[in-house]
């Protein structure tokens, strides 16, 4: 019998020689042909770092920047609270609490972490209703309430319709 290990899982595999050695590994369900590897040759370290810096610099990104750069900055932050003598563990916990205790946890559209509800607002005078082409009548009214939601990670601040105009929202569409 042959023996092998899984490279994904470090299993011994033992195969039978009458069939043969499978396509994926009995314990991990990974493609065992399929397995990759990366050759990093030892030395070069210094090189490949300096290389890549050269890179960023000519496209003009820092060593931080990345597609989704508020995500790196509302972790900053956080970390930026806990050298400032706050503690994450409590801060996490009080937001645990915080979110289990609410009806509806939406997502960041940021960073995806979830969102804790800080508030009512009402539309004010400063908000102008419109009456969209073959509607009867505009689809908020001046007084429509706004939940507020504040992301817990990057602190960016949402809102949403409360429940009750949502519904008069979904009733005055679906009249016209």
């Amino acid at each position: 019998m042959e023996t092998t290990i899984c490279p994904w899982c470090q299993t011994e595999i033992v195969w039978d020689e009458e069939l043969g050695p499978e396509e994926e590994c009995p314990y991990c369900h990974n493609e065992l042909k399929g397995y990759r590897t990366l050759n990093i040759s030892l030395g070069e370290e210094d090189e490949l770092e300096e290389d890549e810096d050269l890179e960023a610099e000519e496209e003009g990104l820092g060593l931080w920047e990345e597609d989704d750069e508020s995500h790196l900055n509302a972790i900053r932050r956080v970390e930026a609270f806990a050298t400032d003598g706050g503690d994450l563990l409590a801060y996490e916990s009080g937001v645990e609490k915080i979110l289990d205790r609410q009806e509806e946890v939406p997502e960041c559209p940021h960073c995806r972490e979830y969102m804790m509800f800080a508030g009512v607002q009402t539309l004010g005078a400063d908000y102008a209703p419109v009456v969209p082409e073959g509607a009867k009548g505009p689809l908020l009214k001046p007084a429509a309430k706004l939940n507020v939601y504040v992301c817990t990670a990057c602190f960016h601040v949402g809102s949403f319709l409360s429940e009750d105009d949502r519904n008069a929202l979904i009733r005055t569409v679906s009249e016209d």
